[in-house]
């Protein structure tokens, strides 16, 4: 029997992870996450198909067991948030760092054939190259962001030094239905699609022309699947966008058409350890891992609006942008 390993899986995109490898036909599939930034909540409807460990993977001799003798081990838990390391770095360290390596080795000496990390697209920094290519040098402007680049070193050594198969995935603005609009550190679309649907103007950092590759979330677990079943691929790093970038007035925009409103956004102080301009080329990503995302920018918002007024509130877990 296949058995599968999410950390982070309670959350944003670790919880659609989980869906998309029920749907692939999984018959075991286990949750290791903290409830931290995650949520029990989102794995309801398919509670009784998953397991759910509750730890924290700064525990190694906690997670240990629980990685042992999978097929594959997604690694998505991590404490997000470019903002968030700045004010408050020490935890983000011992998370994405220490967290990470404890994932990776209890994946090597739990006999794991592979393993695929999600890594972030702030590795790149502010670099004004576009679109962001893997071969680039990393120029990492937060510590969020030097540490999943650090994660991403320890993936490979793991491959090269120890045969733990590893494949890195630099996620690019992830967005979608369970994303938390209400947290200081949420991704910008939760927090435009909870304002759109509330009816008042949104405050926008900065002028509104910065602009990111945002990807729907399905999309990215698409290529997640992918990347652990592609060969070839070990030790190897690939952008997880969709090729294209927007401004956050363009999506600002886009949600006033879809909801026939109009409401000018506000305007504040820029973010610290935001970079300007954001895009992947996906041309590895095609080549080796089959990448092909379905969703442009406005039917992501369609259906990411459709499920905030279905459910009328959205769980919390990580943005990984």
């Amino acid at each position: 029997m296949n058995r599968y390993v999410v950390t982070g899986g309670a959350g944003f995109i670790g919880s659609s992870l989980v869906r998309g490898l029920l749907e692939q036909g999984a018959e075991k599939v286990l949750v290791i996450d903290n409830l931290s930034t995650g949520r029990a909540a989102n794995l309801e409807e398919i509670r009784g198909r998953v397991e759910l460990l509750k730890a924290d993977i700064r525990d190694y001799e906690d997670i240990a067991p629980a990685v042992k003798g999978a097929e594959v081990v997604f690694h998505l838990a991590a404490i997000p948030s470019v903002p968030r390391s700045i004010e408050d770095p020490v935890p983000s360290h011992e998370v994405n760092i220490g967290g990470a390596f404890n994932v990776l080795r209890a994946a090597a000496a739990g006999g794991v054939k592979r393993l695929v990390y999600a890594a972030s697209s702030s590795a790149y920094g502010g670099s004004e190259v576009l679109p962001k290519v893997e071969t680039m040098a990393p120029d990492p402007k937060s510590p969020y962001a030097s540490q999943k680049l650090a994660g991403e070193y320890y993936a490979r050594v793991f491959w090269t030094c120890f045969g733990l198969e590893t494949v890195s995935l630099r996620y690019f603005n992830v967005y979608g239905p369970r994303q938390d609009p209400s947290s200081p550190y949420s991704g910008v679309i939760s927090v435009f699609v909870r304002a759109i649907t509330e009816r008042r103007s949104p405050v926008i950092h900065g002028d509104g022309e910065q602009s990111r590759d945002f990807t729907f979330v399905e999309d990215v677990v698409d290529v997640t699947l992918k990347a652990a079943r592609a060969a070839g691929v070990a030790g190897n790093v690939y952008n997880a966008g969709n090729g294209n970038r927007y401004t956050l007035k363009q999506v600002w925009e886009t949600l006033e058409k879809i909801e026939g409103v109009h409401l000018p956004p506000r305007f504040g102080a820029p973010r610290a350890g935001d970079v300007r301009h954001s895009q992947a080329d996906v041309a590895a990503a095609v080549r080796d891992l089959h990448l092909k995302p379905r969703f442009s920018l406005e039917e992501g918002l369609r259906r990411t609006l459709s499920w905030f007024k279905q459910c009328g509130a959205v769980a919390p877990g990580p943005d990984h942008s």
